[in-house]
């Protein structure tokens, strides 16, 4: 089976610097010398296309734009690029969520992926009206996933939950095709949330041996709910033509670090709720030193950025050998990005995927449409040359 990569369209501004953002990041930490228009997403979203990733992750929080409208308006400018959109159950009804998927589905031609994001700081969630703590929200999502599941599949649904209530809910239409939830999360309740609801396990790029555990851990959970799940991960890439290159252009980023914002940033990690924030932490310590914590993975990222704080560096055939590692353990999908978003999906489309095609390990999705866009007769349309009497 071919692996399956996605990209990610940086929604809170792009920079040939990293960009902060997430799980207590301070607003504005980094200059965005892109900002985030659809005119600069729809070039990101279009080479990602053409390259041969299959989707898109757009990211949820209120340090970067919306989502679904982004990617609404960003899909008008793509043809077969799905859209990985990030979404929290607690700011949205499920059976409106529901519905908002199916008429995303119809309209893309069923270009819609979800990734249900519960919520790691409860300060960011009051700031939008929901007052749960975290267990809380991690048991209302599960309620939300059961409900919108239902919906999905053409049942009418009533439910009295702890947290959620519907009645005779049901959708005029239903999506086609079903859209698939990726669901993250390190936490025991989060564990149990994807054993029952998640097509797709997502876990951020941590030491191969940790992933090992947390897959081994989710597939025990899932099998005793009758179910199995695929795994994929969360990363930044630096890939360049020789392994110097892509390690200088890591030091680049790293000496634009001002150490006051990675002393505030670190701050304000530190006091996330979030589980899987705290594994991120504990892989560079708030320190400069030590930053490759497995051959060719780095902490850097994290030191300026929530969320996903690692990144695969090196030659474009020691990071094909990473995913391929990370593959052995069961990683069917990755999630990637890199600064700038747009030049890095091009480093690695042109330099790590032929490497994996070489392999035998990936092939171009779209590469038999595009062929055969190349190799159509262009259609006679009844113009005619100069009359020559």
């Amino acid at each position: 089976m071919s692996l399956t990569f996605h990209w990610f369209l940086p929604t809170n501004g792009d920079s040939r610097h990293v960009v902060g953002g997430g799980h207590g990041t301070p607003a504005g930490a980094f200059g965005r010398d892109r900002p985030p228009t659809v005119a600069y997403l729809g070039q990101i979203a279009r080479a990602a296309e053409e390259l041969g990733f299959v989707g898109a992750l757009t990211p949820t929080g209120a340090w970067c734009e919306d989502a679904w409208l982004t990617t609404a308006m960003v899909s008008q400018h793509t043809e077969r690029l799905k859209f990985l959109v990030a979404f929290r159950p607690g700011f949205v009804s499920p059976t409106l969520a529901a519905q908002m998927a199916s008429t995303f589905q119809r309209q893309t031609g069923g270009r819609l992926l979800l990734n249900v994001v519960t919520g790691g700081e409860s300060h960011e969630q009051r700031a939008y009206g929901d007052f749960l703590d975290k267990d809380d929200r991690y048991r209302r999502t599960g309620e939300f996933l059961q409900i919108v599941r239902e919906l999905w599949h053409g049942k009418t649904v009533d439910l009295a939950g702890e947290h959620l209530r519907v009645e005779d809910a049901t959708l005029a239409r239903v999506p086609e095709p079903v859209p698939a939830v990726y669901f993250g999360g390190s936490s025991p309740l989060a564990g149990e949330v994807a054993a029952r609801h998640a097509d797709v396990y997502l876990t951020w790029g941590e030491p191969p041996a940790a992933v090992a555990e947390k897959t081994a851990w989710i597939r025990r959970l899932a099998a005793r709910q009758g179910r199995t799940v695929r795994f994929g991960i969360r990363l930044h890439v630096i890939t360049r033509d020789t392994a110097g290159q892509a390690w200088a252009e890591a030091e680049r980023l790293l000496d634009g670090f001002d150490p006051a914002t990675v002393e505030a940033v670190q701050e304000g990690l530190a006091r996330s709720e979030s589980e899987g924030q705290r594994r991120m932490l504990a892989l560079h310590g708030g320190s400069r030193d030590d930053l490759e914590i497995h051959p060719n993975l780095w902490a850097g990222i994290g030191l300026v950025r929530g969320g996903a704080g690692t990144a695969l560096v090196g030659s474009h055939a020691e990071v094909a050998e990473r995913i391929a590692e990370y593959h052995r353990l069961g990683i069917e999908e990755f999630v990637l990005s890199g600064y700038p978003h747009l030049e890095e999906a091009y480093w690695f489309g042109e330099g790590v995927l032929p490497e994996l095609e070489a392999r035998g390990l990936w092939t171009h999705p779209f590469r038999a449409a595009a062929q055969a866009r190349a190799t159509a007769p262009v259609p006679f349309t009844g113009a005619r040359g100069p009359r020559r009497d």
